[in-house]
């Protein structure tokens, strides 16, 4: 596939703040096919870049006031989320299937020909008969944007998502995963995926647009292939 011409492509991210979303935020400004990134957020990024336009949004519940911000974009990437254990059920579902949901609905009404990547995650069970409430919100989350009638909807499964740069790990679980991550990736390569390898294989995608009308699902595997198949390209 070519790269698109310098300076096309309008980028809305949602999440810039989390360890998937940070990296995107980077990879988009220095991407040479995109013009501007308009990242939205409840929290302020501390940064300035020429192409970056921070729009501070508190309630992701009603995206109405996010209307002419969503306006004449090409591409989103959708990172928004919370980790399990750290919120309630009931909060966990509006913030994976309600947020996304209603920011989706804005998104397309202003800018129909978007085509929208979103951070799902493993497992994720569109059938709703999932025991783990992440795995059922996540995969009602999918159904919804893939009935949306985007131009394109581009739904991530990782697995282990290593955070790369030393963090404040969310709980016990996530703790010790970062302890054992060289022997676990070394034994389980397919459970495993790094934050800034993740992050550019979205930005590459949602970059990349598509002319035809398609939804894709793109498994921790065909992730790390897709990783790959960037190293090789730019060497």
């Amino acid at each position: 596939m070519s790269v698109p011409t310098a300076g096309r492509t309008n980028l809305v991210l949602v999440g810039a703040t989390g360890i998937v979303g940070g990296y995107a935020l980077r990879f988009a400004l220095e991407h040479p096919a995109v013009e501007r990134v308009t990242a939205i957020g409840r929290r302020t990024l501390g940064i300035s870049h020429a192409k970056l336009k921070e729009v501070m949004h508190p309630n992701f519940g009603d995206c109405s006031a996010l209307a002419e911000s969503l306006s004449n974009q090409d591409s989103a990437i959708f990172c928004l989320g919370a980790y399990t254990g750290a919120a309630s059920d009931p909060t966990l579902r509006v913030i994976t299937v309600d947020y996304t949901v209603e920011f989706a609905r804005v998104l397309h009404t202003k800018s129909p020909s978007v085509e929208f990547a979103f951070l799902s995650g493993r497992g994720a069970d569109p059938t709703g008969k999932s025991r783990i409430a992440f795995a059922r919100y996540k995969g009602e989350a999918e159904s919804a944007l893939l009935v949306a009638e985007f131009h394109a909807v581009h739904i991530f499964r990782p697995a282990y998502i290593y955070p790369v740069k030393p963090r404040n790990e969310p709980n016990l679980g996530y703790r010790l995963l970062r302890a054992i991550y060289p022997v676990f990736r070394m034994l389980f390569p397919n459970q495993v995926i790094p934050a800034d390898d993740f992050a550019r294989v979205m930005v590459d995608v949602a970059v990349r647009r598509t002319k035809e009308r398609r939804a894709s699902v793109f498994e921790n595997n065909d992730i790390r292939a897709m990783v790959e198949w960037l190293q090789r390209l730019t060497g």
